[in-house]
């Protein structure tokens, strides 16, 4: 994929990962805060508050791809970031919502994705270079 398409497809899946934290955390807030216990109204917090960190982890990928040439590293540092999304958000937030334990057993795959990501994501801003002004991908045009 090059600088341009990797740019907005992580701009579209920020956006949409953005807009089902927001609805994920209205829901919490709203539907679950009166039938969770505590604990677990606490695991769904951290499940959305990771997703909504990660999400916007998305719009850094697409960020970086747009500023820098194109890198292989970019799109595997997003996609780390996107698989850690439903691999520890969502296992916290069937686990908060179900009250089955042994869910959290996929939790820490999705924090390793994480981590992954955001140090795959350094890696590319580290070994790449700014492309010549003119060859600038915009990506405001259509």
């Amino acid at each position: 994929m090059q600088a341009n398409a990797t740019s907005k497809w992580f701009l579209i899946l920020g956006s949409i990962n953005m807009f089902l934290a927001v609805a994920l955390g209205a829901f919490g807030a709203h539907a679950l805060k009166a039938g969770l216990p505590p604990d677990l109204l606490a695991v769904y917090h951290t499940a959305n508050q990771y997703h909504l960190y990660h999400a916007l982890g998305l719009f850094a990928v697409a960020v970086s791809a747009a500023g820098f040439r194109p890198s292989r590293l970019f799109g595997l540092s997003g996609a780390f970031i996107l698989a850690g999304i439903p691999l520890f958000s969502g296992s916290l937030y069937v686990l908060s919502i179900t009250g089955q334990r042994w869910i959290g057993m996929i939790t820490p795959f999705g924090g390793t994705a994480f981590m992954i990501g955001w140090l795959l994501l350094a890696a590319g801003v580290w070994r790449g270079r700014k492309p010549q002004p003119e060859s600038t991908p915009n990506l405001y045009r259509n």
